[in-house]
């Protein structure tokens, strides 16, 4: 499904001009890195191209224009994109990502109780940590908007209300009879994965047997590496003030040849503290507030990225042993958990999971 999304994006979206790139070889003599800016940050495709009929500069402009079309139409920073427009209750003309990223948020939010919901954006802007610069909101404030919490509010299919012209308005997605007050959606915690599925599914496309794709530290890989080995994939030590990506890590593990996602998620990195206390940036929708437990971060290993984000997200919600049991119950995942045990800090992996160091 995801590689005819991809196509969609190719096919109505033109290739944009490249303002900032680099495509360079590898110790691998049929690899070229390709990398550029997307969503805020970096991305970086490491591509096999043996039996890739595509040159790295035609890849790298169709990576291009699939990302800055998702930006156009996901992003919540981008004041002319669909999501922006339909959270301002303007008539919008979906397009197929923006109605395939609502399908799956719902799954998501079925799937974790209302754990990972994408309707909550009101209470991420609240916090600090949505599309504002708001913080530290009242109980009384918080309380007014948890009753338009919730995509069970909302319709289960957006396309299921589009109009004869082709249009869509938030309005008209609101079936508990607060039509009023519009859906605001942030797809902050799964948006980014997603990303990696499409630009994954267009190298798919071409027959790419071996490649990694990193946008913004999401991945996906499939294959091997330029070494012929199984990919590595390091995940940082969840610690207050380690802000570059790489930098200190706490574990390592081993992904591919299948092809996957591996996403980690934490809350080391998006806080702030008021009168002593720490903030962090998962939110937890059912009530409204920061999770608090001991968990720092957790990274999941799912066929899709999309899905990996979305379930890194609901184990930093939950916690350490929610979370466990979560990911031993579910075999389409494997994870990997970083807690705190009386300012110790500890691991738990899945026993799929692939660590080879820690």
């Amino acid at each position: 499904m995801k590689t005819s999304f991809a196509g969609h994006l190719l096919s109505v979206f033109s290739a944009f001009a490249v303002i900032i790139s680099a495509i360079s070889c590898t110790s691998g003599t049929s690899f070229v890195d390709i990398t550029g800016y997307a969503q805020g940050g970096t991305y970086l495709v490491r591509l096999d191209l043996s039996g890739v009929e595509a040159g790295p500069e035609q890849v790298k402009s169709r990576v291009d224009s699939i990302l800055v079309a998702f930006d156009n139409s996901l992003s919540g920073y981008n004041p002319a994109s669909l999501l922006t427009r339909f959270n301002a209750g303007e008539d919008i003309v979906p397009d197929a990502v923006f109605l395939e990223m609502y399908r799956l948020s719902r799954d998501y939010y079925d799937t974790t109780g209302g754990a990972v919901d994408v309707s909550a954006g009101e209470l991420f802007d609240m916090w600090g940590f949505g599309f504002t610069a708001d913080s530290l909101p009242s109980v009384a404030r918080v309380s007014s908007v948890m009753r338009y919490i919730g995509m069970d509010r909302l319709v289960p299919d957006l396309a299921d209300i589009i109009g004869e012209d082709g249009t869509l308005n938030g309005a008209d997605a609101v079936i508990d009879g607060t039509g009023s007050h519009l859906p605001h959606l942030n797809y902050n915690a799964v948006a980014q994965g997603y990303s990696c599925d499409l630009v994954s599914s267009y190298l798919d496309s071409l027959g790419a047997g071996s490649y990694l794709v990193d946008i913004g530290g999401e991945i996906v890989c499939k294959g091997l590496n330029p070494s012929g080995k199984p990919w590595t994939i390091g995940v940082d030590r969840p610690e207050d003030g380690n802000n570059v990506s790489g930098a200190e890590l706490k574990g390592v593990l081993e992904a591919g040849p299948e092809k996957c996602g591996v996403v980690t998620s934490g809350n080391y990195r998006k806080f702030y503290v008021r009168d002593g206390k720490k903030y962090a940036h998962t939110i937890d929708p059912r009530t409204g507030c920061p999770a608090e437990h001991s968990l720092l971060s957790a990274t999941i290993v799912a066929a899709e990225a999309a899905t990996a984000d979305a379930m890194a997200t609901y184990c930093m919600v939950i916690g350490h042993d929610e979370a466990a049991e979560f990911i031993e119950g579910r075999p389409d995942l494997e994870g990997y958990l970083i807690y705190d045990d009386n300012g110790t800090m500890r691991t738990w992996k899945s026993s799929g999971f692939r660590l080879i160091h820690d």
